[in-house]
This record gives structure tokens, sequence and C-alpha cells, in this order.
């Protein structure tokens, strides 16, 4: 830590002396206030000049903690990506000509609430990124990734400077849980697809993917207990093509690459409905009382688990064991929804038997809003999609709640009748109606204190593949993250309108296939 500190001094004292033999460059005003960023900060006060980022700027790590360095190579390597600076990162190298620094902070000031709050302090000669945690360094680092132009400006000096505008951004979420839900069960998404929809997500500050691994059409997570889940559950999907699943390497390696992006991987195994695959793998799982056949179709409820029978707990046990074991997130996902022909008294007989196998495997146990029929614990989180007074039967408990109601938050409804790809059952979502509606209020008699946060979920009946994933989740996932983040008042649809009109660069940049929605004068 204390070499860190003499590495930043002495940078400032470089600096500081070097300073009269070089020419005062006059930086164009620039307002740090009208910038496109989003989520819109909670605080920013401009001060109309600029940071001139260049190859002979340094970028330093407090050295408390080694995930700030991890933060600021993070930083580095998308500096790189955008500009093509080939920047230093705690250089000790005196002899280099250092113009300016970035300084990412660990800090302790009592003004930082949140573990994801950082400040950012952007001057000519310095940009210091505080935060107490590391997740809260990486989110200011995704504000300062906006801040950097597209184009540089090469007539103030000899080298070409990206001008970021001066000031002071104060900023914390307005919720701790901003997720996306990926069905990967209707159709399968290899793991270079989900890193790309992480690194999309993480840009705009979500902090969790909800992965919902297992369906009637496919089962996706090796379990090595029970092996033909992935050989015989994983070779179908929708529409009759080859399915797919992550080996237990490939799924350590989307939670490693989530972590590094501060991003929590929630897994779902859908149950006691939602279980054909399951159930085509080792037919003595089945109560329904059918003879099970391979599903490709988008038909619901038809498919259960008979609650009543031991062996499907010690399945339940084994499975929720491993994939616990490889999620160091606090949540495992049960589903619970749509299991129309499980009887009501073995609904609640399983959804409480399965709470307690997975607090045994040391989870927090979540649930679509069906679960609350159940006498569920405090520590359970329910997830709203479609049954109000589920939630609020819940939150009474003591449980917290996850907002996804359909007509609202699913990214797999058409923007309008013209749409390519998504489903109409919840109604049609245009962008606007994704953004205008306030989570803190959509539950009448729901405590913003009992609302945990917000998840978009995609279900992936009508697509296959990352460019039809991408039509239906962007932009509408952009106006979600700022729902999630911004406060009531910085979040305005006008305004919002604008700065999401702003985005394409990025996007571009990203190969990635938004709907272009008349509602937004894309630049």
């Amino acid at each position: 830590m204390l070499s860190r500190i003499v590495l930043i001094f002495t940078a400032i004292l470089f600096m500081a002396a070097c300073q009269p033999e070089k020419k005062e460059i006059i930086f164009p005003k620039t307002d740090l206030s009208k910038t496109a960023l989003i989520p819109k900060p909670l605080k920013t006060v401009s001060t109309n000049s600029a940071f001139g980022l260049s190859k002979n700027t340094v970028i330093y790590t407090s050295g408390t903690d080694s995930n700030f360095e991890q933060v600021g190579q993070f930083l580095l390597e998308k500096v790189k990506l955008k500009t093509d600076l080939d920047i230093a990162i705690n250089t000790s190298n005196s002899e280099e000509s250092i113009e300016r620094f970035i300084y990412i902070n660990q800090s302790d000031s009592v003004d930082l609430k949140t573990p994801e709050s950082y400040q950012l302090y952007i001057k000519k000669d310095s940009i210091f990124l505080n935060a107490k945690t590391a997740a809260g360094a990486f989110r200011g680092i995704q504000t300062l990734r906006q801040l950097i132009p597209e184009k540089s400006n090469d007539t103030l000096t000899d080298h070409p400077l990206w001008l970021i505008p001066t000031g002071k951004i104060l900023d914390e979420p307005k919720f701790e849980y901003r997720g996306a839900m990926l069905d990967v069960a209707r159709h399968f998404f290899t793991v270079e697809e989900v890193k790309k929809y992480m690194d999309i997500l993480a840009y705009y500050k979500y902090n969790v993917l909800h992965l919902h691994l297992s369906d009637d059409q496919g089962w996706r997570i090796e379990i090595k207990s029970w092996p033909k889940l992935t050989q015989i559950g994983g070779a179908t999907e929708v529409g009759g093509g080859t399915g797919g699943y992550y080996t237990q390497d490939d799924y350590t390696e989307l939670v490693e690459y989530a972590a590094q992006r501060h991003i929590t991987i929630i897994p779902e195994i859908d149950m006691p409905g939602h279980t054909n695959a399951a159930s085509l793998s080792y037919p003595i799982l089945n109560g329904n009382g059918k003879k099970v056949k391979a599903y490709t179709g988008t038909r619901v409820g038809f498919s259960t688990f008979d609650a009543r029978k031991d062996t499907v707990y010690s399945f339940l046990d084994d499975v929720i064991r491993e994939v616990a074991s490889l999620s160091p997130g606090p949540y495992f996902h049960i589903g619970g929804d749509e299991s129309h022909v499980t009887k009501k008294r073995d609904y609640i007989h399983f959804v409480e038997k399965v709470e307690k196998i997975v607090q045994k495997h040391g989870k927090q146990m979540m649930g679509w809003n069906e679960i609350a029929q159940g006498n569920i614990s405090a520590s359970t989180v329910t997830q709203l999609w479609n049954e109000p007074h589920n939630a609020l039967k819940a939150a009474k408990n003591g449980s917290k709640i996850v907002l996804s109601p359909g007509e609202k938050t699913y990214l797999d409804m058409k923007y309008d009748s013209l749409s390519k790809f998504g489903l109409d059952w919840a109604g049609l979502i245009p962008v606007d109606v994704a953004y205008k509606w306030n989570p803190e209020t959509y539950v009448e008699g729901l405590s913003i204190e009992s609302i945990l946060g917000i998840e978009a979920p995609l279900w992936s009946e009508t697509i296959s593949n990352s460019e039809e994933l991408e039509y239906l989740a962007f932009p509408r996932a952009i106006g979600y993250a700022e729902l999630g983040w911004s406060t009531l008042e910085n979040c305005n649809w006008e305004d919002y309108r604008e700065r999401l009109a702003r985005q394409v660069p990025f996007l571009n940049r990203m190969n990635v296939n938004y709907y272009p929605t008349k509602l937004v004068d894309w630049e």
C-alpha cells in the first residue's frame, strides 16, 4: 500500500515540477452535465474544462485491495479497445513522461453509502475515482468509459487527446439488485454468446445475470451424479434443434467471467413444473402419470415432478448441491411457476421441502411468485411476474421482492405488431412503455423497503442466437438499467431518449443488433 501511495505522489510531484516547462493547454469548454450517461448519475456538477486522455496518461490503483488493480486493468483494456492507446498502470518508471493520471482509490468516506457507490472527480490533470469496494469502483469506470469521446482532438498537442469533461459525479444505485434473465433452456446459447450479453449488461451497471438452466425442452448444466440429464435432456430444444449444455467447467468459466464484471450469476433449476427434460432423462422423477416423450414445442404447464416421492428429493439434493458448489452468489432459484398439473397441497409440500434443501447447501431460495403459496422463510426471495397478491403475501412475511412484471419487463414480448421475434401474451412493449413506469409504486401496498430490485427476463421460445437475442433485449434492457439504478427524479423519458440515441457508437462497436425504434432519433 505504501509503495502505491509513493508512486502516486511521485507522479503528482513530477507533473508539478514539469508543468512550468510546458506550454499550458487551453482546453475547449465541455459540459459534463450534457453527456449521454446511462444510467443517469445521482448528481453531476460541471466545471467546463477537460481532462486530456492520451498515451502519456497513467492509471494508478489503491494498494489496499488487489481487486482495485483488477478494476484498473479492466479500464486499461477498454481504453485500448476504444482509443488504441497503450497506457500504463501502476508504473514506477520515473523516466516516463506522465502528463495526467487516473487514480482508482479505495475510500472509507461516509458519503459512500452503499457498496456500489462511487465518486468521480475529474480535473484537467487528474481523475480520482473513490469507492469503498471494487464493485463500486467497477461501476464508476463504466461511467468513465461512457465519458471518453469517440474521436480524439489532435489540434491541441502533437499527439491525440480524448477530451473528458471535467467536474464531479456522485453516484449510487437505487436498488441493490439489477438483473437480467436469459432462458438458455428453450434454446441453448453458447458460452461466448452469454459472455457477450454480460459485457453489454456490465456497461450499463447490471449486477445480476439469472440463467434459466432447465425446462421442458432442455436441461443445460452437467450434473455429474445424474449424467443422463445432459446426455438425454440436453439434446433437444424448441423447434427440434440439437440443444446443448454447459459442462461444469463451462459454467465455472461463465461464473468467473461474470465475477470479473461484478455480476452475480443466479442459477435456476425450474421445478416442480417445467420438468419434462429432467423426467425424460430419468422417468422415475415424473409425476403426471403419463409416458414421458421429448418435447420441442412451447406449451407450458403439463409436466411435474412427483412431489411425494423420496427419490425426487434425493435427486434434487444432488442437483442443488452440485450447482450451488459452483455458484458463489447467495441465491439458488427453484422456478416454481406454471406448475398447473401439480395438486396445490403437493405443490406447497414440494416448495417447503426444497427450500430446506437449498438452505442446507448454504443458499437463499428464490422463486417465481407462485412459491408464496407455501410457508416460506423470510430469507427467501420472491420474483413477481404476474400475481401481485402473492408478492404482497411474501413481503408481509418478510421476504424481499424482485419485480419482473410481464407487461413491463418481459424482453421476449414484441415491440409492436411488426416485430420479427417475440410473443405478445403479456402485451406489446414498445421502448417507451418499457421505460415509463415506476418500480417503487408498481404494486400498490408494496413498500420500497420490500423491493430488492428489478429484473428483465428474456425467454427464448422465438430466439436461438445472439443476433435475435439482441434484437429483443436492446434497447429495452438499457432502460431497465436506468430504472434499477437512477432516482425517480432522474428517470425522464424525453431526456432518456436523447441519451439513448447517443449510445449508437457503443452498440455498433459491440456489434449489437438492436431494434432501431422510431421513438428514438438515433444518431
